[in-house]
């Protein structure tokens, strides 16, 4: 099973970094949140500089809000990312849930679910280098991959779930695995449903810290920050993991669901955890 690191948003400058030594080590790909109205990098721009410096990892966002971004725009911006990468790029996608984001973007919050699905036939039109309409396009360049770039969508309610079928290659469960174990078999059976062949990839996440006391605090307290819109923040830090037994046996918990990648997702901005991880993966 491969194992992938989520990049920490709190210091852009070190994140290079971060990618180079995960390039250098067992990881399989470099995952990067996505919020508008927060002091996050950009979820294309940033991947594109990581993909310029290094030479095998995927670049992945985890997940680009798509409903923020016009669409012609978005499908031009993903093709030439996945075409320059060499088709590393994963597009992660999701509708958000942040009032702020939306409200920034001009998009109603209450039809987002909807607009995702009308972006995705759009872009697979234009990724398959048909014309976007009424005498207008097609849109280049067309991606390395035929078809558009892999696309996974994150989310938990039904309607995001039978998205995986309808429009995507696979699925981000940012769950545990008490969870993810019935969030994966609700994507298998949709995807059955939908008549599609093969089976979907199954992404996991989960959240680490790996280091000295300091580090651990750095990444709690940034989880915190980044949590508190959802009047929760401290249930979500309480799952962060923070040894390495505990973080081996949740690698273990999702491969025994079917996993076919975990992203071991990193709030400290430390890079030297990345050297950590990689001994306990």
């Amino acid at each position: 099973m491969n194992v992938g690191i989520g990049l920490p948003i709190g210091a852009p400058a070190t994140l290079l970094t971060w990618a180079r030594r995960a390039d250098a080590g067992p990881f399989s790909t470099l995952g990067l949140l996505d919020r508008l109205v927060y002091d996050t990098p950009e979820p294309l721009v940033a991947p594109a500089v990581r993909a310029g410096a290094t030479r095998r990892v995927r670049v992945q966002t985890e997940v680009l809000l798509a409903p923020l971004r016009d669409t012609a725009l978005l499908a031009k911006q993903a093709a030439t990312l996945d075409r320059m990468a060499g088709g590393r790029l994963v597009l992660g996608l999701g509708i958000g849930g942040r009032a702020d984001d939306h409200q920034v973007a001009g998009v109603d919050l209450r039809t987002r679910g909807r607009r995702l699905d009308e972006q995705m036939a759009v872009l697979r039109r234009l990724w398959s280098g048909e014309p976007y309409g009424d005498g207008v396009g097609p849109i280049g360049p067309a991606p390395a991959r035929p078809g558009g770039p892999e696309v996974l969508f994150g989310g938990f309610r039904p309607a995001a779930l039978e998205r995986v079928a309808r429009w995507g290659d696979g699925f981000l469960a940012a769950a545990p695995p008490s969870r993810a174990g019935t969030l994966f078999d609700t994507v298998r059976a949709s995807w059955t449903t939908h008549g599609r062949t093969g089976t979907p990839r199954l992404v996991a996440q989960v959240n680490v810290a790996l280091g000295p006391a300091q580090v651990i605090e750095d990444a709690r307290t940034n989880m915190h920050a980044y949590y508190r819109f959802t009047g929760t923040p401290d249930r979500m830090v309480s799952g962060l993991l923070t040894t390495p037994k505990t973080i081996r046996t949740a690698i273990r918990a999702f491969e025994d669901l079917g996993a076919d990648e975990v992203m071991l997702y990193c709030y400290g901005v430390d890079p030297d955890q990345v050297d950590r991880l990689a001994e306990v993966v």
